[in-house]
C-alpha cells in the first residue's frame, strides 16, 4: 500500500506534452503545461499535498520515474504519457510493478478521437481514468487521491 501519510503526489508527463498551449489547441487547449502545474500547485496546497511535476519525451524516463515514486514513498502518481499511452508495455509493467497507485490523465477523451488511440495500455493498471475534461483533468485526478477515492 502507498505511504497515506505521504503528502507528495508524482505528476508526469509524456510526449510532446511541452508544447501544450501550441499544438493542437482545438484538441488540447491553449493552456500550457506551465499554467497547468501553477494551477495543480495551488490546488495541492489547498488539499495539504504538493506535487512534484515533471515532463519528458522519452519512455524510460517515465518508467525510471513512476520506480523513483514508489522508492520516495509517494502518495500517488498523475501520469498523461501522452502517445505512450497507446503503445507502451513498459510503461504497463512498471505501474504493475509498484504499490503507488498511477491515476491515468488525458485532456481530451481519446474515445471520442482516432480508432488507435481507443487502446490504453496505462489505463489496464490504473486506479483511476480522468479524461475530456482539458486542463481540468489534473485537478480531479488531484482531488480524488485527496479524497482517498485513489
Amino acid at each position: 500500500m502507498p505511504d497515506t501519510a505521504s503528502t507528495t503526489v508524482y505528476v508526469l508527463n509524456g510526449p510532446n506534452l511541452n508544447l501544450l498551449g501550441l499544438r493542437e489547441p482545438e484538441i488540447y487547449g491553449s493552456t500550457t503545461l506551465d499554467e497547468i502545474a501553477g494551477m495543480l500547485e495551488d490546488r495541492a496546497r489547498e488539499l495539504g499535498l504538493t506535487i512534484d511535476m515533471r515532463q519528458t519525451n522519452h519512455e524510460g524516463m517515465l518508467v525510471d520515474w513512476l520506480h523513483e515514486a514508489q522508492a520516495e514513498g509517494a502518495r500517488a502518481v498523475l501520469l498523461n504519457a501522452g502517445a505512450y499511452t497507446h503503445t507502451s508495455i513498459a510503461l504497463l509493467d512498471a505501474i504493475k510493478a509498484i504499490r503507488t497507485p498511477v491515476v491515468e490523465v488525458h485532456l481530451s477523451d481519446p474515445k471520442t478521437r482516432e480508432p488507435f488511440r481507443h487502446l490504453s495500455y496505462i489505463g489496464m493498471a490504473a486506479a483511476l481514468t480522468v479524461e475530456g475534461h482539458g486542463p481540468d483533468s489534473y485537478r480531479i485526478a488531484l482531488e480524488a487521491v485527496a479524497s482517498g477515492e485513489v
